[in-house]
């Protein structure tokens, strides 16, 4: 049988056993296009949105999830692709046409399509002829449900990569011996910088070693010949040597077997044309080291600037520690910050030492461990509670992989902050350049990976958001989407009510409980603000408010049972709020006051269930105040839509990770 007539054959195969007729459709049908797709980074992937004409038009013309929708097979089921499929145009189409025939929106016929197709997705197949993508375009749905026009392919299935032993990723976190290669005895290079910094952080002297030929000492480290000369086995080598030298380097590790993990600094291992297929080759001879007894040593990057890990004492990156010092925060840290690039994450906590995680990893190229690998890891670890990921590209298959441990992160109760750079045809050249991954299409990720549970970020600004207020209000109770809003500047409390939409959810101005009014009403009259101000949600409560007037009014809207949290604008402009560090015009009546904000509202938060987040929208005099909130654990924003933008992103998916555990339980 020729290749045209069997895909012909396989093809109605296919169609019989989603109970799909071929046919030239009806005029009144609405056209959508269905697919399965094994991706090269998420495995076999449903998709549907507007099919025929339709479905020719550029995706970015429709808002998020407007257009086509696209979740991972193995994680998602009829029911919750349903309901997915229902944000888009498509199916707004759908219901439009059965409200003029006057009839239910086909629902049912959709679902047990979905469930159908699905079950074809998960379906092994034989060993070479595995479905590829099964394209349904146009299919009509109108009082039946007519294929058009539909394709299929079939190919062998690839090997996948050995499974990383990554229960050794404690020994890179946690390591009780770290060695070091390329550390000079006469400069300052990146080798000698990370030597200073190991110390510096606090891990002890003794527990070092340095492999260099030659010496017997460097900085009071004691060294040795090689790495045949070890007399036990390390838990962690980190390898600051040239490029060049790596290649060679690495058959040795695996050949003495005398080390569990290896952090490879180096760059431009696969970041070049010709680099590229040596670096291949050393990527498939680590894979092939995983087979052995033991599962041979683990290797995070290359091109990696290093680790940061609290709880191993140890301090890894080759930045020195005087062009970023580390915040000495004494709360207990719970977050992770996983980078394929190390410059995002100095960026980040640079300017943002409040997100303070408790290890932070710069993964590089993946020649080894993966996105997928790290998140399976702290998935499992019970001190952590958010995680914070910057992607490049994946390798192949790792997408898959990455989805399914932040479903596993998610359902146990973690949250996952995701941002992936690469979303222009620019971009993902940039991203090319820098790690040699390839970067998966934008609308596929996002919608794959939010659907397995992540929060997913745009941009920087919104990722630095997203983690901070993930890891600001993870012990608070999420209980709906009813917001309360105070300010005594008019144009900020409107800004919150303007603020309060995403593109795929909305939360509503809660309204107030007959109980919460009269308690504002005493606090205005005792403030003398009665005659000034109308109770109403959001409320305006005057410039003439000062601190504690701000801070009882936002705890009456918090113990309101209309309202699921709370937003306040703390007005440091105003004359009566203490926001100055010292005040002039009225000594003492600044930070230092025992009515100030900062003395009130942390115990404020600290007691109250529901989230409660503060807007100091000010300039730098004003540092000084949001900073003392901070320090104590206040959610603070400085500006109005920032805050509420995020709050509104984070309701929406501690909402959905709810409706996840609920179904795993």
């Amino acid at each position: 049988m020729n290749e045209p007539s069997q895909r012909n054959v396989q093809l109605d195969r296919l169609l019989s056993e989603l109970g799909l007729a071929r046919g030239p459709g009806e005029a009144a049908g609405v056209e959508l296009r269905l697919s399965l797709n094994r991706t090269r980074e998420f495995g076999m992937v449903i998709s549907a949105g507007p099919g025929g004409i339709d479905g020719e038009l550029d995706e970015a013309n429709f808002g998020k999830d407007r257009a086509s929708v696209y979740a991972a097979v193995e994680l998602t089921d009829a029911e919750d692709f349903l309901s997915l499929f229902q944000r888009t145009v498509a199916y707004q189409r759908l219901a439009a046409a059965a409200r003029r025939r006057a009839q239910p929106v086909p629902d049912a016929a959709l679902r047990d399509l979905f469930g159908k197709l699905l079950a074809l997705g998960r379906a092994p197949g034989g060993p070479g002829d595995r479905l590829q993508t099964l394209e349904l375009n146009p299919l009509q749905l109108g009082e039946r449900a007519v294929v058009v026009a539909a394709s299929c392919d079939f190919a062998a299935a690839a090997a996948p990569r050995l499974p990383r032993p990554i229960e050794k990723i404690d020994k890179l976190l946690h390591p009780r011996s770290i060695g070091i290669i390329g550390v000079s005895a006469s400069g300052m290079n990146f080798g000698r910088i990370i030597l200073r910094n190991l110390m510096g952080s606090g891990y002890p002297k003794e527990q070092l070693l340095i492999i260099r030929p030659g010496e017997t000492e460097i900085d009071g480290v004691r060294c040795v010949d090689g790495i045949k000369s070890l007399a036990q086995k390390l838990d962690l080598l980190i390898v600051a040597v040239a490029a060049s030298a790596v290649y060679e380097l690495v058959d040795e590790i695996i050949e003495a077997d005398s080390v569990e993990s290896v952090m490879l600094i180096p760059g431009s291992l696969g970041e070049t044309r010709k680099s590229r297929e040596p670096a291949a080759a050393l990527a498939a001879r680590i894979n092939a080291a995983h087979a052995l007894p033991g599962g041979g040593p683990i290797f995070l990057g290359a091109n990696c600037l290093g680790v940061v890990s609290h709880p191993g004492v140890y301090d890894s990156w080759f930045i020195p520690l005087e062009r970023l010092p580390k915040p000495q925060k004494k709360r207990e840290r719970d977050s992770v910050m996983v980078s394929q690039s190390g410059a995002f994450m100095i960026t980040r906590l640079s300017q943002n030492p409040w997100l303070d995680p408790r290890y932070m990893l710069a993964i590089g190229n993946q020649t080894d461990l993966t996105h997928g690998d790290m998140l399976r890891y702290f998935a499992e670890r019970p001190e952590i509670e958010t995680i914070g990921i910057y992607i490049e590209g994946f390798k192949d298959g790792d997408g898959l992989d990455f989805a399914r441990a932040v479903r596993r992160a998610v359902v146990s109760g973690k949250q996952v902050v995701v941002y992936k750079s690469g979303r222009t045809t620019p971009g993902a050249g940039g991203v090319m350049g820098h790690t040699a991954s390839i970067a998966g299409g934008p609308l596929l990720f996002n919608s794959v990976v939010r659907q397995a549970g992540a929060i997913v970020a745009e941009d920087f600004n919104t990722f630095d958001d997203l983690f901070y207020i993930a890891g600001a209000l993870q012990d608070k109770a999420i209980g709906g989407n009813r917001l309360g809003a105070i300010s005594g500047a008019g144009f900020e409390a409107v800004g919150m009510a303007d603020s309060i939409e995403s593109g795929t959810f909305a939360m509503q101005m809660g309204e107030l409980d007959p109980a919460t009014i009269k308690a504002v009403e005493e606090i205005l009259a005792a403030k003398k603000l009665s005659e000034l101000v109308e109770v109403r949600n959001p409320i305006d409560i005057n410039p003439g408010a000062d601190d504690e007037a701000h801070l009882f009014i936002s705890e009456a809207f918090a113990l309101d049972p209309n309202i699921d949290a709370v937003v306040v604008g703390l007005d440091p402009t105003a004359p009566s709020v203490r926001a100055l560090e010292t005040s002039k015009l009225r000594p003492g009546y600044d930070l230092s006051d025992p009515k100030s904000t900062v003395h009130l509202m942390p115990p404020m938060v600290e007691r109250n269930t529901k989230p409660l987040i503060g807007v100091v929208d000010g300039g730098t005099l004003y540092d000084a105040f949001a900073a003392k909130l901070m320090d104590q654990g206040v959610c603070v924003f400085r500006n109005c839509a920032r805050a509420t933008q995020a709050l509104v992103r984070y309701v929406e998916a501690r909402l959905y990770a709810a409706t996840l555990r609920s179904k795993n339980r």
